[in-house]
């Protein structure tokens, strides 16, 4: 083998692989324990704490208790509520009332030219408004034989009052009406003898007299008084 020449070029001093300087690594390891620590930081920083997360519960629950509670009673007011207006309903008087203010009472309930009269006549001007004498339901509003221009009304016990002669409606078949609605005016259409209210008392489908039905409840149709109203006032 020959000696290399100390003078004769080195030709693989390309190859060898420069070694890394101790400081180097010692520096590699120190950024990475600084980049691990600061991740673990920002980990720790996003996590709550049990102490937070228990709390923040807690708050949930009771702000979910308190809704739960007030929204009961609103229930419990509105059911309380709608338990009195039934009962201030079912404590409403039955009231009874005149058909018309300031009429004439003619041609009473009875035999009248040899024929029945089955109802009373009440003398007005013609256009005066009447009125229903009860709540009930108009099972009829039109034309209706020898009553004209008619509104029947059917109450709830069962009883039915006719109004006859009108010259207008006010309602229509199939409306409920309270005490005191207007039902129309007064004319003289059918077979009339001039401007009047005819009203007739149904019970049980027969011709009953008026005044003493009406007088029963509360209501005297030839003196033109309302017990409701007069007790009213007298309150």
């Amino acid at each position: 083998m020959r000696q290399r020449l100390s003078s004769e070029p080195d030709r693989y001093r390309g190859r060898r692989r420069v070694p890394t300087p101790p400081r180097s690594r010692y520096a590699a390891v120190v950024t990475t324990a600084f980049v691990g620590a600061g991740i673990v930081a920002l980990g720790a920083g996003a996590m709550p704490d049990a102490k937070d997360v228990s709390s923040s519960v807690l708050d949930d629950l009771k702000q979910a208790s308190a809704t739960s509670q007030d929204a009961a009673a609103r229930a419990d007011n509105a059911d309380r509520a709608s338990r009195d207006s039934r009962s201030k309903d079912a404590a409403e008087p039955d009231v009874w009332l005149l058909p018309l203010q300031g009429y004439d009472f003619n041609s009473p309930y009875g035999v009248r030219w040899g024929k029945m009269h089955t109802g009373v006549d009440l003398v007005a001007p013609e256009g005066t408004p009447y009125l229903s004498v009860h709540d009930g339901l108009v099972t009829k509003a039109g034309w209706y034989g020898g009553y004209g221009q008619a509104v029947i009304v059917q109450h709830a016990d069962g009883s039915e009052a006719i109004y006859g002669h009108s010259s207008a409606l006010s309602v229509k078949e199939g409306q409920q009406v309270k005490a005191g609605d207007q039902l129309g005016l007064v004319g003289y259409t059918g077979h009339s003898y001039g401007t009047h209210l005819h009203l007739e008392i149904h019970v049980k489908g027969q011709p009953v007299d008026p005044v003493p039905f009406l007088q029963e409840r509360g209501v005297d149709i030839k003196l033109q008084v309302e017990a409701y109203y007069s007790e009213v006032a007298a309150s």
